[in-house]
């Protein structure tokens, strides 16, 4: 029997062996359960839960909590399948089993066995993990050497795991694994150690099935020069190789840590990746292709569509990973399958997401300087000259360029309501100083050849804003300054309620029309892990990871980095943050 012909309440239950595109097709529209890092393919971070309104939110209390064991920075959210929740950590990538039914007693725990001494000195901006995700009876874990391990949802077993990388070249994961349709998607980190990116798919029973680079010849890419288009046109033959300087782009970064989502009518899937390396960019001219792009491939054969790069030649390190959120909406008159991506470098960008079309590209941050705007026809920025780090040289400090390299938003992703048709964005308003110098490639070692300092953007002490945003036209709605980077991911409700977490450990709740705060609690650490939802026995509840780390924490996660400029220049920046939240690994339910 076909599982669309099985009543709802056989639908929401994860049973091995099942056709995994009607499985995770299925299982995402119970609302009761929480089944991807996104909650839904297109990654839009949305509940039809609607118990929790604007009228009772007020009244939410702490239901119970949780306490990790792991003082770094807890990034990512749990999952929720059918009355147990699955919780991640930071290194070393322990994961539970809790038993909703048993007042979230432990079913089981597995802690990977990972070379501390080789992984954790090559992890950039802390130690952190995105999250867990669930296929066929498995939960898919991306540990940080690069090890995927699916394990068996019901005991905890490893059922089998493949390590496709080596730390001892800076190669090192912070992503959550993605499971689409029948198979399961990884990508890497260590841009900054000069690691070449690349997105690998296996099938759910642990085949390598393709790996596709961010850089170089077209077939090692996936691309096919007169088939994959770029602005609507053929990228043409070595498109890549043509834009570096000798063999630089097997060096060249674009690593693929961020959020994937998945158009299963399409049957593709959609990410962006990072920096080229090294960040000096003067010792790698060129607009160094297919770094800090937009990808749409084909999912059975990881060929790719289309590619859109929205800062070439970067100078700044305005990483291209964050989330590509998908919906349909009308856009220049049109009704598109859209495609919206908040990038590093300040811009939000619609497409259409069939196409590759590039139909609104605009600033989400009014700081924005380095770029006066985009060329919807080209999709090329206007450069603001002063802001070039490559223009004024080498041992050269540029100053006042907003944004920072932690961008006007990092990997924090946003959620998008279909309800009002906004986008609820956590944002940085930082800006920096840039002072690239010569560095020399060795494998293992940092490959950065920058210098940075930051510090809150020009009119202003706060550090970022929650924003709501209409990506239909490129404008922001409305906009809530936070103290600190709201570096939390978003969650939107039915109830027109909007959840987000705060680096001092707040949960806040605000409306989806106006931005009025309703809500919000202290929690026991910084929160830069996002909010989700899940229904349990008739009612709802609202979860959050506590953890203060990653870029914005790095002071705080490894008390030894003391001078401004270290943390890649995150430590000056939030050095106050230390009198507002203290390190921890707390997991916070809320219900009413």
């Amino acid at each position: 029997m076909k599982l669309k012909t099985l009543s709802l309440a056989m639908m929401s239950l994860a049973v091995p062996g099942l056709v995994a595109a009607d499985e995770l097709a299925t299982m995402q529209e119970n609302e009761n359960n929480w089944v991807m890092p996104a909650g839904n393919y297109a990654n839009q971070r949305y509940s039809e839960l609607t118990q929790v309104n604007k009228e009772n939110v007020k009244d939410l209390n702490m239901a119970w909590s949780f306490s990790t064991g792991v003082l770094r920075g807890h990034e990512g959210n749990a999952l929720v399948i059918d009355g147990t929740m699955y919780v991640h950590t930071p290194f070393p990538n322990i994961v539970f089993a809790l038993d909703l039914n048993n007042d979230g007693a432990i079913k089981w725990k597995y802690e990977p066995k990972q070379n501390y001494d080789e992984t954790v000195p090559v992890m950039c901006c802390d130690t952190v993990n995105r999250g867990l995700s669930y296929g066929d009876g498995k939960i898919f874990l991306n540990q940080a050497d690069t090890t995927l391990v699916a394990l068996d949802m019901t005991n905890g077993e490893a059922l089998w795991s493949h390590k496709r990388d080596d730390a001892k070249r800076g190669a090192t994961s912070t992503a959550a694994a993605h499971v689409f349709k029948d198979k399961v998607l990884v990508g890497v980190s260590g841009g900054e150690f000069g690691v070449r990116g690349y997105i690998k798919a296996y099938s759910l029973d642990g085949e390598e099935l393709y790996t596709a680079y961010s850089t170089g010849p077209d077939d090692e890419m996936l691309v096919d020069p007169e088939k994959t288009t770029s602005m609507l046109k053929p990228i043409g033959k070595d498109s890549s190789l043509k834009t570096w300087q000798g063999d630089q782009w097997k060096i060249g970064g674009g690593t693929t840590w961020g959020w994937y989502s998945y158009d299963p009518d399409l049957d593709m899937f959609y990410y962006g990746n990072g920096n080229p390396s090294t960040w000096n960019p003067v010792q790698r001219p060129g607009d160094n292709k297919w770094t800090m792009s937009l990808w749409g491939r084909d999912l059975d054969t990881g060929m790719a569509k289309w590619v859109y790069q929205m800062t070439p030649h970067d100078e700044w390190d305005f990483d291209g990973v964050n989330e590509v959120i998908l919906a349909e909406q009308k856009v220049r008159g049109k009704m598109h399958k859209t495609a919206v991506h908040f990038d590093r470098n300040g811009f939000g960008y619609t497409m259409d997401r069939e196409t590759g079309e590039l139909l609104v590209a605009e600033k989400f941050d009014p700081a924005v300087n380095w770029s006066n705007g985009v060329n919807l026809e080209t999709g090329r920025h206007d450069r603001v000259a002063k802001y070039s780090t490559a223009r004024n040289g080498e041992d050269v400090n540029t100053t006042g360029i907003c944004p920072a390299a932690l961008g006007s938003k990092d990997q924090q992703p946003a959620a998008y309501s279909p309800r009002t048709g906004l986008y609820y964005v956590p944002t940085n308003h930082v800006c920096m100083d840039y002072e690239p110098f010569e560095v020399e490639y060795v494998a293992g070692q940092p490959y950065v050849g920058a210098t940075l300092s930051m510090f809150p953007a020009p009119g202003g002490t706060h550090l970022g804003n929650f924003i709501a945003w209409d990506a239909r036209v490129g404008k922001i709605v409305w906009s809530n300054p936070e103290r600190f980077s709201a570096w939390s991911g978003a969650l939107a409700t039915a109830s027109d309620v909007v959840f987000y977490g705060t680096l001092e450990g707040y949960i806040k709740a605000v409306d989806a029309q106006s931005g009025r705060e309703l809500w919000r609690f202290k929690t026991a650490s910084g929160i830069i892990g996002n909010v989700n939802t899940y229904k349990h026995q008739g009612k709802q509840y609202i979860s959050i990871l506590s953890g203060v780390g990653g870029w914005a924490g790095i002071g705080m996660a490894i008390p030894s980095l003391e001078n401004d400029s270290d943390g890649l220049g995150a430590v000056g920046a939030y050095k106050s943050l230390s009198s507002w939240t203290n390190l921890g690994g707390i997991l916070s339910v809320f219900s009413l």
